[in-house]
C-alpha cells in the first residue's frame, strides 16, 4: 500500500511503500520451493536437498528478489494512480521507526518527476538563418584538393613521362625530400634526434620552420649544420625550450606531379565517360549537399538557442546524471576505438555535465513543442530523409534497406525529422534574419584560405 505523495522540492517527490510481511514471506516460501526442485548440494541428489539447506543457501537472495519485485510493482502502481511522470529511477531506502506498522515492512521511494514546460512567445525571439552559395571558385578549389590527393613524385632531374621537374635541382616547397639527420644538445645526441632515410614534404608544416628552412636550397648529396630552437611548449619535454645543433644530408629529391584536369582525371572520380562538365556538376552537387547540411545545422543551433531562452522549466537532476554517464561512456568508447588506452583514464562527470544539462533541457523543450503543435514525424518525411541520405552513396537502394531493416536506425532518422519540424515551426514564428557567410567560413577553412 502506498501513502500520499510528498513534495520535497520543485521536482523531487517521495512515496512510502508498505508491504505486509506475511505476503513477502509467503512469496519467498513459494519461490524457495520452486528453487528446491533443482537445488544441488554435496551428498544429495538434485531436487532432494533439505528445505533448511535451501533456505540457508538461497534465502537472502530470494528475499531480495521478492522485495525488489513487490516494491517495484507497488511504486509503478502508485505513480500511475497519482499521474506521476517519473524522471529517471527512484532511490529506494528501507524505512524504520514511527509509521511502520507491526507485521509490515516499509520503504521510502524518493524520485523526480518531469517538469511543466512553458514555451514563451516565439514571435519575440530572434533566429539567424545563414546562407552560402557554391560558386565556380569553390568547385575549382575542390578540384585542386582532389588533384593534391592524387599527387605522385618523380626524382628531380630524371626525365620521365611527365618531364624532369625543371632545371632547378635544389629542394623547394612542395618537393618530397629524403634526408639523414642528427641533432645534438650541448654536443650530446638526444632521443628522437636522429634518423636515416627520413621522408617529408617541404611546405606541409610537418617539421619545425627552422628545419624546413635549412633543407630548402640543398641539392642531393649536400649537407648543412644549423641551430634549432625548440619551442617552450614543444611536445618533447626533454628538449622543449632548448637549442639543438642539427646536421642534415639530402639523399633524395623528388618533385610533385599532380594529374591534369582531363578525361582520365574525371574517370578517376567516377565519371564513366570522362566528361569534365559532368565532373564539375557532380562536384557542385556534392558541395551543395554538404553546404545544405551545414547551413541546416547552424540554423538549427540558432533555433535551439532561441528556444532555451524563451522556455521556462526545471531540469531533473536524475536525467542530467544519466546523460552525463552516457556521454562519458560514449567518449570512452570513441577514444578506445582510436587506439587510446582508457582503462585507467579518469572521466570526471564535470567534463560532461554542462553538455548533458543542455541536451536534457532541449529534449524536454522539443517534446513540449512537438506535443503542443502536433509536429510528429510522418512516414513520408522519414522516407524522404532516408532517400536523401542514400543519394550520396553508390547504391542508394541498399542504403534505404539498411535503415528500414533496423528500427533503431529508423528511430534516429525520425528524431532528425522531428527536429527539422520544430526548426521550421520556430522559423515560421520567430524574427528571422538572414546572414550570408562565405564557403570557407561555413566549412571552417578560413585559416587555410
Amino acid at each position: 500500500m502506498a501513502t500520499a505523495v510528498e513534495t520535497l522540492d520543485k521536482l523531487e517527490r517521495r512515496i512510502t511503500i508498505t508491504l505486509p510481511l506475511a505476503d513477502v514471506r509467503a512469496e519467498v516460501e513459494k519461490r524457495l520451493k520452486i528453487r528446491a526442485r533443482t537445488a544441488k548440494a554435496p551428498g544429495f541428489r538434485p531436487g532432494k536437498v533439505p528445505m533448511k539447506m535451501v533456505e540457508a543457501q538461497y534465502g537472502y537472495q530470494v528475499e531480495t528478489e521478492v522485495l525488489n519485485d513487490k516494491v517495484g510493482r507497488a511504486f509503478n502502481e502508485a505513480a500511475a494512480e497519482n499521474n506521476l511522470r517519473v524522471a529517471g529511477f527512484p532511490k529506494i531506502e528501507p524505512k524504520t521507526g514511527e509509521g511502520v506498522g507491526e507485521g509490515a515492512v516499509a520503504f521510502d521511494a524518493t524520485f523526480e518527476v518531469y517538469p511543466d514546460v512553458k514555451i514563451g512567445d516565439l514571435s519575440t525571439v530572434e533566429v539567424e538563418k545563414v546562407k552560402t552559395d557554391v560558386t565556380d571558385a569553390e568547385i575549382d578549389k575542390t578540384i585542386e584538393i582532389l588533384r593534391k590527393q592524387r599527387v605522385h613524385y618523380h626524382v628531380k632531374g630524371e626525365q620521365g613521362a611527365h618531364g624532369d621537374g625543371g632545371a632547378d635541382l635544389t629542394a623547394q616547397n612542395g618537393d618530397r625530400v629524403t634526408i639523414d639527420f642528427v641533432g645534438k644538445i650541448d654536443g650530446v645526441e638526444f632521443q628522437g634526434g636522429k634518423a636515416e632515410d627520413f621522408v617529408f614534404v617541404l611546405g606541409e608544416g610537418r617539421m619545425l620552420p627552422e628545419f624546413e628552412a635549412a633543407t630548402i636550397g640543398l641539392k642531393v648529396g649536400e649537407s648543412k649544420t644549423f641551430p634549432l630552437n625548440f619551442p617552450a611548449d614543444y611536445h618533447g619535454k626533454d628538449v622543449a625550450g632548448k637549442t639543438a645543433e642539427f646536421a642534415i644530408t639530402l639523399k633524395k629529391l623528388e618533385w610533385a606531379h599532380m594529374p591534369e584536369v582531363d578525361a582520365e582525371f574525371a574517370k578517376s572520380l567516377g565519371i564513366a565517360d570522362g566528361d569534365i562538365g559532368k565532373m564539375r556538376a557532380d562536384i557542385k552537387s556534392n558541395l551543395e549537399r554538404e553546404v545544405g547540411n551545414r547551413v541546416k545545422a547552424k540554423t538549427k543551433d540558432s533555433v535551439m538557442d532561441a528556444l532555451i531562452k524563451v522556455a521556462e522549466l526545471d531540469v531533473p537532476n536524475a536525467l542530467v546524471e544519466q546523460d552525463t554517464e552516457r556521454l562519458a561512456e560514449m567518449t570512452r568508447q570513441d577514444m578506445a576505438q582510436r587506439g587510446m588506452n582508457v582503462k585507467d583514464m579518469p572521466f570526471p562527470p564535470d567534463l560532461f555535465k554542462a553538455q548533458a544539462e543542455r541536451r536534457v533541457r532541449l529534449g524536454l523543450i522539443l517534446a513540449e513543442v512537438v506535443k503542443a503543435n502536433k509536429l510528429e514525424a510522418t512516414a513520408d518525411q522519414v522516407k524522404a530523409q532516408v532517400e536523401d541520405f542514400a543519394q550520396s552513396y553508390e547504391d542508394p537502394q541498399q542504403v534505404v534497406k539498411y535503415y528500414y531493416s533496423d528500427r533503431r536506425r529508423l528511430a534516429e532518422v525520425e528524431a532528425l525529422v522531428l527536429e527539422e519540424n520544430v526548426v521550421n515551426y520556430v522559423l515560421g514564428k520567430a524574427k528571422v534574419t538572414e546572414k550570408t557567410v562565405s564557403f570557407d567560413e561555413l566549412m571552417g577553412n578560413t585559416a587555410q584560405a
